[in-house]
């Protein structure tokens, strides 16, 4: 089976409402391969013409050239790893570019595209809470329409972890990570931002079309080493190695490795993806008998101040957004 017949089946023909470059560096990519990329999209699938095109971007790969082409080409909204405003931090966490740099380049391409987000991290060692503060207020103060923010985590294997088990660098906190989590829904709460997901934050009517489908579990198709996708029932996820994936589509073959899911799995996503969801938990979208377990389950957050039942629905407090893997990993069926 052709690649593109592959595709067009597991998406069942549905139409395309949002397009994302991104994981690597997209930015890197020339111009006619983004054009061309977009344009075979086209040809594939049916494609909204309001669909939300995003291209993941480095602050030090943004030039006037560039975001002028990148507009030519369909691209409609940027997301920009900033990570922080302060230059020092920029170095410690390795990062190409300068705190110079991630301002004026950022403040460039908002005169080209009115729909951007950025992405910060909190929770390294480097990071009081008062530049902490000062970069939440930079992002209010230039109205950027979108926020990701993460917690710094170590990876093994990395460089960082290395160093922190070295005792060259300091590890992080928990603590510290929890304050700083409470600081940012604080302060962009107050400046009128949604906390619509545990990591992210809009404007109103500026949520990421993007990533909101895949809390909601709609399909999505991935193209390219390491890609994921997922049509409803199965989840398959492409072979990570370069070499092997070029080879495999010059052969008119796509290295995929693939799961059905079991009912119990599809509920366990649910759990795990609503209840990060500023709307939360619809109990009325599954069985009567998991969601009258889940509501028994839950009562033991509910009085304790870390979930509260709205709307038929169980919704996280702020406090208990600090909690929201562990409490969902409670709430699961058993497989």
């Amino acid at each position: 089976m052709k690649e593109t017949e592959l595709q067009q089946n597991y998406l069942d023909g549905e139409r395309l409402e949002t397009i994302y470059f991104g994981g690597g560096t997209p930015s890197l990519l020339q111009m006619e391969d983004v054009r061309l990329q977009i344009e075979k999209i086209k040809e594939v699938f049916p494609v909204a013409e309001d669909a939300e095109i995003t291209l993941e971007a480095n602050p030090d790969d943004i030039t006037e050239e560039k975001l002028a082409g990148w507009k030519t080409t369909g691209i409609n909204r940027l997301s920009i790893g900033v990570q922080s405003f302060f230059e020092e931090d920029l170095l410690w966490m390795n990062r190409a570019h300068s705190a110079q740099q991630a301002m004026d380049n950022l403040q460039l391409a908002m005169r080209q595209f009115d729909n951007i987000t950025i992405d910060l991290i909190y929770g390294y060692p480097l990071l009081t809470d008062e530049k902490w503060k000062q970069n939440i207020e930079r992002v209010i103060a230039l109205n950027i329409p979108h926020i990701s923010c993460y917690a710094l985590t170590v990876e093994p294997k990395t460089p960082l972890y290395k160093m922190i088990k070295e005792k060259k660098k300091e590890d992080i906190q928990p603590e510290k990570q929890a304050e700083q989590f409470l600081m940012l829904i604080d302060l962009l709460e107050a400046a009128g931002y949604e906390h619509y997901e545990i990591s992210n934050f809009a404007r109103p009517g500026r949520r990421s079309r993007h990533n909101s489908s895949y809390w909601q579990g709609k399909k999505y198709l991935g193209l390219g080493p390491s890609a994921h996708s997922f049509d409803g029932e199965s989840r398959q996820w492409n072979v990570s190695n370069n070499s092997r994936y070029i080879k495999s589509l010059s052969e008119n073959k796509i290295p995929f490795e693939k799961e059905i899911l079991t009912p119990s799995q599809k509920l366990n996503e649910y759990i795990m993806t609503s209840l990060r969801t500023m709307e939360g938990l619809c109990l009325e979208k599954i069985p009567e008998t998991e969601s009258s377990r889940l509501l028994a389950a839950g009562r033991k957050f509910i009085d304790t101040g870390k979930m509260m039942l709205q709307n038929g629905s169980l919704v996280l407090t702020r406090e208990g957004k600090l909690f929201a893997d562990g409490m969902a990993a409670e709430l699961f069926t058993v497989q």
